[in-house]
């Protein structure tokens, strides 16, 4: 049986070399506090292109200085940000593997500014009571995911994420939990979803390849969404030309699971991907090819999304591949080791 993880996939001729992503992860590293790429990122994620994994996605880059989550996270708000983020977009393609980025704004959770903005004014868990974003205050927000779309662009970047879960100030819109919004961004789904949908076609506007989005599938309380509504959503995203769902779970109020276990989110990729027929990315605990295979070939996702488990081993790839009992290609550097 020929197996689909180190089988390539293209996404609007964009075409990754296996299907391993390096899950977006804050790292917390841009220690000069001015949103700027460091030493550590080029490090850190030419390594993981190097263990030949087939897609790096940098982590939650911020739209906006305010919309950092720390004030140590990577920014893209400012023309001066798309130097470094094209290093790291050149270091990565030296190796073979293509470049992501994730586009962010942390909302009620950022805990950079004296002022911090939501949909609704409402707290989260001990994080100061965030403003309500008014109307013109949400056209600003859409044109600064825009313009960051525009950066990475000319970043080189290959696929750009969009990040609408864990919590952060998408998120707070699609949730019936933090938005209690009575105009046309509030109140049903439809609504909830205007924010999104509204940022998305105006990134269309200025980025023609692939475009994914994450989401929190599961938010952990009865008056949240369900998994029907995320297949909903996930629909409407299908028809705006969305290529991939990465389904994550959480972090939109101070809730988790009742247990953890490996693969445990991967049902609700698998529910999205059937319920809404979009092409979808699993996460959560996955840490053996077996696992990953098992994943692709039943059908349940399309990408498997590495996270911690390419902190504790940066060549991933290579123990999967043993696993699996295939080869895969090595650096040129590393031919006698591998």
């Amino acid at each position: 049986m020929t197996n689909k993880l180190f089988s390539p996939i293209t996404f609007k001729g964009i075409t990754l070399k296996n299907r391993i992503v390096m899950s977006p992860m804050c790292m917390y590293s841009s220690d000069t506090k001015d949103g700027h790429v460091r030493p550590f990122h080029i490090s850190h994620y030419e390594s993981r292109a190097v263990g030949q994994v087939g897609l790096i996605m940098v982590e939650a880059t911020a739209i906006t200085p305010e919309g950092r989550i720390s004030d140590q996270d990577l920014g893209i708000w400012d023309d001066k940000h798309t130097a470094g983020h094209q290093h790291i977009v050149e270091r990565v393609h030296e190796h073979g593997a293509k470049a992501a980025i994730q586009l962010a704004h942390a909302g009620r959770k950022s805990t950079v500014n004296e002022t911090i903005y939501a949909p609704s004014s409402i707290a989260f868990d001990q994080i100061k009571k965030p403003n309500e974003l008014t109307s013109d205050q949400i056209n600003e927000m859409i044109t600064a995911f825009t313009n960051g779309a525009k950066r990475a662009k000319e970043a080189g970047y290959d696929i750009i994420e969009v990040h609408a879960a864990h919590g952060y100030l998408i998120n707070q819109f699609l949730s019936p939990l933090t938005n209690k919004r009575t105009d046309q961004y509030g109140g049903t789904l439809e609504n909830r979803f205007r924010f999104l949908r509204r940022i998305i076609e105006s990134i269309q506007n200025v980025w023609s390849g692939p475009l994914f989005v994450r989401i929190s599938a599961d938010e952990y309380s009865d008056q949240g969404n369900s998994l029907e509504d995320f297949i909903a959503l996930s629909t409407w995203l299908k028809e705006l030309d969305i290529d991939l769902i990465d389904v994550s779970t959480g972090g939109v109020i101070p809730a988790g699971p009742s247990e953890v276990y490996p693969g445990y989110q991967v049902p609700h990729a698998e529910a999205i991907r059937q319920g809404a027929n979009i092409d979808t990315g699993a996460v959560g605990l996955i840490t053996t090819g077996i696992q990953a295979e098992e994943i692709l070939q039943n059908g349940r996702a399309d990408l498997i999304f590495i996270a911690r488990e390419l902190l504790r081993n940066p060549y991933w790839p290579l123990s999967a591949a043993k696993e699996l009992q295939t080869t895969i290609q090595a650096p040129n550097q590393y031919e006698r080791a591998w």
